[in-house]
């Protein structure tokens, strides 16, 4: 009995050996990852990120990626189909390679890729330089001990290390590269805004980063309305991870909703746009961008849907928050002239002005807005007043006569009338006959 127990550990030592042998053999990487980390650090490749002209990301998996560049900071997708590309992947994976550096050397030359898990890689990148010069990295497992992957570089025999986290830059998929905005622009560099519809063609663009309606023309635009577009087109994408029935879905209600508006967004690169549908109580929107229609959020369908009169600017003045020079007001046989000097304000006859009864009257100004745009009801005006801002740059004249309970106004050069509340008109009256002389410094006292 004691034979044969002895025989049983005797045969389990010997696997343990065997099975120890074999894993040394096969698994040579394991060992070598620690006499790799005392090792120096090496370059596998150095390329220039402007240089870089094309990119080929293939995984194991079967999801290839072939990606070229559109722009000096605009990628595009060509395959397996065309689609614009998510801009902040493509740097990291260009930042990555520019250069490819921090690894060590794990094998000068290997003659056992799968050891190494790069016979069939993870992923492999090929970087296409402008003179048309290609380099491939390949990478491979994890290594045992996490932390590290193996990688080489296509036509070099070395086994390097790399970090992982270089490993994530690089293992990317047509999920992870493609620009999920339904309007992939550059909202920096837009240069006009469309937005048509049932009752609606707009054309807005920016001008000194000030977003302004270009077409009608001779309209101001609502600053914060046409902002608000912009901000929803933003942020307005599609979910990669929608599952097919929902896909249909969105596809089929989107077909038989009625049309809310088009949107047309041109930057530097070319016209992206993107058709928006109400189907019952939901909206969808399908982009020339990517293949498919999508459920969108009712605040982007609601911004780009209403009528012209929406978006016109219903403030009286645009000198808005800027502090104007010259204010010159007349109501009747009431005449008021204010001149600016720093934060002093003066009138006409030369006497400083009390600070807190120049901003009331400041403030009501501003306070004038349109409650509707109206056709008619502007007669010889009541009250004319004349407000100079940007350094004499803005001119603005405004004529307001009496209509009924309200007032009708209209500016210099405008054709639209502006219907205004008449407790706005009289809080403004009464402010400038409110004016008066700032209080005189106190008169030092003699010693």
């Amino acid at each position: 009995m004691m034979k044969m127990k002895q025989l049983i550990a005797a045969a389990i030592v010997l696997a343990a050996l065997t099975a120890t042998l074999y894993w040394s053999n096969h698994r040579k990487p394991a060992d070598d990852t620690a006499s790799a980390s005392a090792s120096a650090t090496v370059k596998i490749l150095s390329l220039k990120q402007d240089d870089i002209s094309k990119l080929e990301i293939k995984k194991s998996g079967g999801d290839n990626v072939v990606l070229n560049r559109a722009a000096a900071d605009r990628w595009k997708i060509t395959s397996p189909t065309p689609l614009f590309a998510d801009q902040d992947p493509v740097s990291t994976i260009l930042y990555t390679l520019s250069p490819l550096d921090n690894a060590t050397v794990v094998e000068e030359k290997t003659s056992d890729l799968k050891a190494y898990g790069l016979a069939n890689p993870a992923v492999s990148v090929s970087a296409t330089e402008k003179d048309g010069k290609t380099q491939t990295i390949l990478v491979g497992d994890d290594t045992p001990t996490g932390g590290s992957a193996y990688a080489m570089l296509s036509g070099d025999p070395r086994v390097f290390l790399i970090n992982s986290n270089t490993k994530s830059s690089l293992n990317k998929g047509l999920p992870d590269l493609r620009d999920k905005r339904l309007l992939p622009v550059d909202y920096d560099k837009l240069t006009s805004v469309q937005v048509t519809g049932p009752k609606l063609d707009l054309t807005f663009g920016s001008d000194n980063g000030q977003w302004t309606i270009r077409n009608p023309k001779d309209v101001r635009g609502d600053t914060s309305k046409l902002e608000n577009v912009i901000e929803k087109l933003k942020v307005a994408d599609m979910d990669p991870s929608t599952p097919d029935t929902e896909r249909k879905q969105a596809a089929s209600l989107f077909a038989s909703g009625a049309l809310v508006a088009t949107v047309k967004a041109t930057d530097v690169s070319g016209t992206v746009e993107l058709q928006v549908r109400k189907n019952k109580t939901s909206y969808y929107a399908k982009s020339t961008a990517m293949d498919g229609a999508f459920k969108v959020a009712d605040a982007l369908g609601e911004a780009v849907s209403g009528n012209l009169e929406g978006f016109r600017e219903k403030r009286l003045f645009d000198f808005a928050a800027d502090n104007p020079e010259k204010i010159e007001m007349h109501d009747g046989a009431k005449a008021y002239f204010l001149t600016r000097t720093d934060e002093d304000w003066w009138s006409g006859d030369g006497k400083k002005l009390d600070p807190l009864s120049a901003d009331g009257l400041l403030r009501s100004i501003r306070k004038l807005t349109a409650t509707k745009f109206a056709s008619a009801g502007y007669a010889k005006p009541d009250l004319t007043l004349t407000v100079i801002s940007n350094g004499g740059k803005r001119v603005e004249k405004i004529g307001i006569s009496k209509a009924g309970k309200d007032y009708i106004a209209k500016r210099d050069g405008d054709p639209l009338l502006y219907e205004l509340p008449s407790a706005d008109v009289d809080d403004m009256t009464k402010s400038a006959a409110d004016l008066k002389p700032a209080e005189a410094p106190p008169v030092p006292a003699k010693k």
